[in-house]
């Protein structure tokens, strides 16, 4: 059933609506205390990995309906005019919306609609803040927790089929982001972080998908057959990952795929001159490990990130 969570008044009598669709199980469940799950994303605009996640979520429990015992709450599209415009944040305000939370309610439209969606999405017994990457970087599927609630977030993380798990300093995550507003009131929140921006990597997605039904099964909001999940990568330590950053403006030729293993000074790209024909840099491992994250867009600036890799020893341990 597609429901209005919040909604507030344009120019030229338009009105910006948040939607949901909520998915419920057949009348047999009726008066039960039945758990709930959230699927949010689109909080970035600029971000459709999730969009994907929505539509084929749906399908599956659809098509095996009779096995759904909870609610399924999808929130394909939170910030809906950043994503018809194709813009990060919130087109003509020039605001992240994921900077924008807890919000109020009493604010100004952006807080107001802030708050709106908090209130509804709150009590969830599990939360999927799905996001892409920006349209620079590819990222492999992971799941970022802020390290105050590790505890109790990582057990879900576990569940949830993805590559890696990478836990935070306290320090490095913003208050206010949709997931810390609502962890620090109790509703847990995954953070997904998968692919790339402005397009669909559907083999993440699918592996994202399962990892949600082995979640829901968890929960007893499924009770039908589901996949095998990975045993994720986990990273506690800032010294686990390393950084590749542009030591020269150019052409970034990567020379290594999204996901491989490399040892320590393998040659991980070069940035090149395309004018005078010439190589500026030759980027190197400085450690060995897993290339979690590598540049997309080719383009870059001095100090421009170029990949991210996680130590060979955490690799090895999971």
């Amino acid at each position: 059933m597609v429901e209005t969570v919040t909604s507030v008044g344009l120019p030229i009598d338009e009105k910006l609506m948040i939607k949901k669709n909520r998915i419920m199980p057949g009348d047999i469940y009726a008066g039960q205390n039945m758990k709930r799950i959230s699927i949010v994303t689109g909080i970035h605009g600029d971000e459709l990995e999730g969009q994907y996640v929505c539509y084929e979520l749906q399908r599956r429990i659809m098509e095996e309906y009779e096995n759904l015992t909870g609610i399924v709450d999808i929130y394909p599209a939170m910030n809906p005019l950043g994503i018809d415009s194709i813009t990060r944040g919130i087109p003509a305000f020039d605001l992240d919306m994921n900077r924008l939370f807890p919000g109020n309610k009493d604010g100004n439209m952006t807080e107001y609609l802030a708050a709106g969606i908090m209130e509804d999405v709150a009590g969830s017994d599990l939360v999927f803040d799905i996001h892409a990457s920006n349209i620079y970087l590819t990222e492999i599927p992971q799941i970022r927790i802020n390290e105050l609630h590790a505890e109790t977030l990582v057990p879900f993380a576990e569940k949830a089929n993805v590559d890696f798990i990478w836990v935070h300093g306290a320090s490095t995550v913003l208050e206010a982001t949709f997931a810390h507003s609502l962890n620090s009131i109790g509703t847990p929140v995954l953070v997904v972080e998968m692919g790339v921006g402005m397009r669909l990597t559907r083999e993440y997605g699918d592996q994202l998908i399962d990892g949600i039904f082995n979640t829901m099964k968890e929960l007893g909001i499924w009770k039908g057959k589901v996949s095998n999940v990975k045993k994720p990568m986990i990273s506690k330590n800032p010294e686990d990952v390393s950084y590749l950053n542009a030591s020269a403006s150019g052409l970034f030729v990567p020379e290594v795929r999204h996901g491989d293993f490399v040892s320590k000074k393998d040659l991980i790209g070069r940035i090149v001159d395309p004018l005078c024909g010439k190589i500026l840099d030759e980027v190197t491992a400085p450690q060995g490990g897993m290339l979690f994250t590598i540049r997309d867009y080719p383009i870059v600036d001095e100090g421009s990130l170029m990949g991210r890799i996680l130590n060979e020893e955490v690799c090895i341990r999971e």
